[in-house]
């Protein structure tokens, strides 16, 4: 069945777009193995984000910002960039965004600091890159590419990684800079729960290569430097060009344990599953079954996307280059 939807965002016209069914969260596009020249699909993090607790305010906000970082993405793989710079000009923008868990939004440690992971990948080679712990690197995102490119490693970590930047001529902040007040006050309210957030994004060029990429600022409250899932090749982040890119999002733990990126791209290489089928499997029966909650953003080979989440709501967005294109926020809106 092909439904056309058209989702008007406080005066932004997203155009409609096209699925082959209904998935368990609604967030496939049409399968199809004619190529899209470039594609592009975001997330800004998974969690309980409901019509109910997210005032029309920020509801607003957090759709503007999500408009705001595909763009940039877009104009890239348009012009004939490569995906790569795609995904690293898209992320660095969340990352400048108060609004998400990345960068100057980064949630507060235990300890009343921020810690910064990133990682990204490139899918024509394998070649990654990635920065953990990190807490005076304004933009990890480009940390971990200058590892993946200009490094014969795939992860630094702490004070090691910033060294790194420092040589390579990246910006350096005061840790400080990562300081709001509205992540600090968070923190004084969950001192004894957690929160989940990321950044994520996965492209497409017209040179056929995708990359993916992810930044978080982990879990507010986290203790004992603690990393999750975003910076680990295989579990938060990944990208083949025989198969798909994928950035997830979630409880990182569970993300590791159970290789969620690489799993869906093993079930389309050895068991033939399309990516809607891979990634839903994935996300909403492995996870489920395992009792971890959040989500993903995909893309295969030919640019086809799926976006399946478990939890009430995940910032995410897509663009194709035949004028598809669409921002959502909550489980009962997007593409069906």
């Amino acid at each position: 069945m092909i439904i056309l939807e058209a989702l008007l965002i406080f005066g932004l016209i997203l155009s409609s777009c096209k699925t082959d069914k209904k998935t368990a969260s609604g967030q496939a596009i049409s399968a199809s193995k004619q190529k899209q020249e470039w594609a592009i699909v975001i997330h800004g993090g998974a969690g309980g984000m409901t019509k109910e607790n997210l005032t029309p305010e920020l509801d607003k906000e957090y759709r503007a910002s999500l408009v705001e970082a595909i763009s940039k993405g877009k104009k890239i793989l348009a012009e004939g960039g490569s995906a790569l710079d795609a995904v690293e000009q898209t992320i660095r923008t969340m990352e400048d965004n108060p609004l998400f868990n990345a960068g100057k939004g980064a949630v507060f440690t235990h300890e009343g600091r921020n810690e910064l992971d990133a990682a990204i990948m490139d899918g024509s080679n394998l070649a990654a890159g990635a920065v953990a712990g990190v807490t005076d690197i304004k933009n990890p995102i480009t940390a971990a590419r200058r590892v993946m490119t200009n490094s014969p490693h795939v992860m630094l970590a702490g004070a090691g990684a910033s060294q790194f930047a420092k040589e390579q001529g990246l910006e350096i902040v005061p840790p400080s800079y990562f300081y709001t007040e509205k992540r600090f006050n968070e923190l004084q309210e969950i001192l004894k729960k957690e929160k989940n957030g990321t950044v994520g994004c996965c492209a497409l060029d017209k040179n056929g290569n995708l990359a993916a990429g992810t930044s978080t600022g982990g879990m507010a409250n986290k203790r004992y430097n603690r990393i999750g899932d975003s910076p680990i090749i295989g579990a938060g982040t990944y990208a083949n060009n025989n198969t798909c890119a994928v950035s997830g999002t979630g409880h990182g733990e569970y993300f590791i344990r159970w290789t969620v990126a690489h799993d869906i791209s093993a079930l389309m290489e050895y068991k033939g599953l399309t990516l809607r089928e891979a990634s839903e499997l994935v996300v909403n029966d492995k996870l489920v079954k395992a009792g971890g909650s959040g989500g993903v953003v995909c893309m295969d080979k030919y640019g086809n996307i799926s976006m399946p989440f478990n939890s009430s709501g995940m910032f995410r967005g897509f663009a194709t280059s035949d004028g598809k294109e669409g921002i959502f926020i909550y489980k009962d809106e997007g593409i069906r």
